[in-house]
């Protein structure tokens, strides 16, 4: 799978679970990455890093309840199966990055 799909299929997941706050909380947590964190909604999947110091500046321990919404989406999206591990949110993305690469061999 290209980089720029995977990446589109991020920022989907990232949509979804935030959309589900809610739409007007969804608009404002991106309205705060954008403002606060400087980090425009579409490259989010180039920075995830940031992205995720950025949820945990917003919300603190809950940003992980957020995160694992998030890569569920994700995983579902692609086909994959989502356990909690004791991963934070870039190793579940490496994780997924694996597996399909495993299933493009």
């Amino acid at each position: 799978m290209p980089q720029n799909n995977l990446n589109d299929i991020i920022l989907a997941a990232v949509e979804d679970g935030l959309s589900s706050l809610g739409d007007s909380p969804k608009q404002a947590i991106i309205f705060h990455l954008e403002t606060s964190f400087h980090i425009k909604k579409e490259y989010i999947p180039e920075n995830l890093t940031e992205f995720t110091k950025a949820l945990e500046g917003i919300f603190g321990p809950g940003a992980s309840y957020l995160e694992k919404l998030i890569l569920k989406h994700l995983y579902g999206k692609l086909g994959l199966k989502f356990e909690e591990k004791s991963w934070n949110f870039q190793e579940y993305i490496d994780n997924v990055k694996k597996q399909l690469l495993q299933e493009n061999v």
